[in-house]
């Protein structure tokens, strides 16, 4: 398996915190935010079932601009070879 180097923006990890400690937030956009601030150090990676809710928020309308910045951040530190 591969190992990442790629590692969550301070600008990407500002909005994550916001998303976490919003009320009107969703689930998933919790989800991915946490996910996001999880790969704040080297080392972490994107898992399959997080990558597969990545991928259907970024081609779905009805989510915020905030939760597809959240869904391309963990989408591009996931593993590339899945």
């Amino acid at each position: 398996m591969s190992t990442n180097s790629k590692v969550t923006s301070k600008r990407v990890s500002t909005i994550a915190a916001k998303i976490l400690n919003s009320n009107s937030s969703s689930q998933t956009a919790k989800k991915l935010a946490g996910s996001a601030l999880s790969q704040v150090q080297k080392g972490s990676q994107t898992g399959s079932q997080i990558e597969d809710l990545a991928s259907k928020v970024l081609s779905s309308p009805k989510y915020s601009n905030e939760t597809k910045i959240m869904a391309g951040s963990v989408l591009s530190q996931a593993n590339k070879e899945r």
